[in-house]
């Protein structure tokens, strides 16, 4: 392939602004964000419909893309805030709105901005792009059920009908059991819709089953049933390239940084060595090993090659876990330490730490140098203060983690 012929969309997830930071920094070609209250991740940090103007202003100068998720089922209550979202985003210039209620479609429209059909439409077929293209949607989610078989036979139809939108596919991320992620089990249970984005994800913990008549009980989450596993499509995504897909998704408005940091400068390494023609089977392996250390369920090829035959997934299964150490008290720039108070644990030297601030991109380092009172320690304990060597700049009240191996889940 020639990647100046052809180049898809990495489209990556931020929930808040360190991931949206993050998401720049690792490779991201376009950003994707919600605003609070309306959006199928209620439950994210979230951005106010006030910030869109800032978020946009920092996507464009770093020639990045922004595009707003407004992917929920609209009620009729809903429809003056709706258009007041829809006309801040205008004014703020997003590139885009993903959605799939025909009412926000027609106010998209009617203020001028692209729209992008959400998944949740569950386009699955030719037939269904071409109603949508000819409503003026100019680019296609697909359905997560959808094969690769498929993906390919809608993309040549596209190609030579000339129809005039291009093909969106999930790469990574968690998926639902129910089609398309249209499930009433949240809503049935605590009466929290999951097409409303305030899903409690019932379906991802334990459960007790006892027997009607008797006393046989069982606990039901060794292999959580109705929990699947995550999405990677590391594997064979050599074989979606060649599928001329123009743009490939990450999900993940609810993870966190360093998930966003791993799965962007994974996803593009893996796009850009595959284009080039450098990525090696052993390479694939290496990367893989990379996307286990950030949070996952296990990996699974979703219905890429057909429905998928073991997709329980066994809980967390994340290699790394981050843990809050403490906060930047001062730092001095001319000779590049920190001041952290360490408000939870010790630190010890050699140990990895995260640095997360409000406005710059996750940043991790190896503590190589530590020092209490200007005296060289290999160990600082909870409640000191340290002066710690740093490779970066970083700024008073910024968040300070421990990033290490954690115990794995049973089996």
């Amino acid at each position: 392939m020639n990647p100046k012929k052809y180049r898809p969309e990495l489209v990556v997830p931020a929930g808040d602004w360190p991931s949206l930071h993050t998401a720049m920094d690792q490779g991201a070609d376009s950003v994707y964000f919600g605003v609070k209250g309306m959006n199928m991740r209620y439950f994210a940090s979230n951005f106010s419909g006030l910030e869109m103007k800032k978020i946009v202003s920092i996507l464009h100068r770093r020639n990045k893309k922004g595009y707003l998720a407004l992917n929920v089922m609209l009620k009729e209550n809903e429809l003056g805030r709706a258009s007041r979202i829809i006309t801040q985003a205008a004014a703020a210039g997003v590139d885009a709105v993903i959605l799939w209620d025909m009412a926000l479609l027609s106010l998209a429209q009617d203020a001028g901005i692209p729209v992008h059909l959400s998944t949740q439409a569950s386009v699955a077929n030719s037939r269904s792009v071409a109603h949508y293209a000819a409503q003026g949607v100019q680019r296609i989610i697909l359905a997560r059920e959808c094969g690769l078989d498929e993906i390919q036979s809608i993309g040549r139809f596209i190609k030579k009908e000339k129809i005039p939108c291009d093909l969106e596919v999930f790469i990574h991320g968690a998926m639902c059991l129910s089609v398309s992620g249209r499930c009433f089990l949240s809503q049935y249970s605590f009466g929290k819709s999951a097409n409303r984005g305030r899903c409690e994800q019932p379906c991802r913990r334990e459960y007790v089953i006892r027997e009607k008549e008797g006393t046989a009980e069982y606990i039901v989450g060794q292999d959580y049933i109705l929990s699947p596993r995550d999405l990677c499509a590391l594997d064979f995504i050599d074989q979606l390239l060649s599928a001329g897909v123009g743009a490939f998704k990450i999900e993940g408005r609810m993870r966190s940084p360093e998930y966003v940091g791993v799965t962007s400068a994974v996803y593009r390494e893996a796009i850009d060595r595959c284009l080039s023609g450098f990525l090696t089977p052993a390479l694939k392996k290496k990367l893989k090993q990379r996307l286990g250390k950030v949070f996952n369920r296990g990996f699974s090829d979703g219905f890429y090659f057909g429905r998928p035959d073991k997709t329980g997934s066994r809980g967390p299964q994340h290699q790394y876990e981050k843990i809050y150490l403490g906060d930047v008290l001062k730092y001095y720039k001319r000779i590049g330490v920190a001041e952290i108070i360490l408000r939870t644990q010790p630190l010890l030297r050699g140990q990895t730490v995260l640095v997360i601030g409000r406005n710059l991109p996750l940043r991790s380092m190896d503590v190589a140098e530590m020092q209490i009172n200007h005296c060289p320690v290999e160990r600082a304990d909870k409640g000191a203060v340290v002066g710690v060597k740093v490779d970066f700049p970083v700024k008073t009240k910024e968040k300070v983690f421990l990033w290490k191996p954690r115990r794995p889940s049973r089996a």
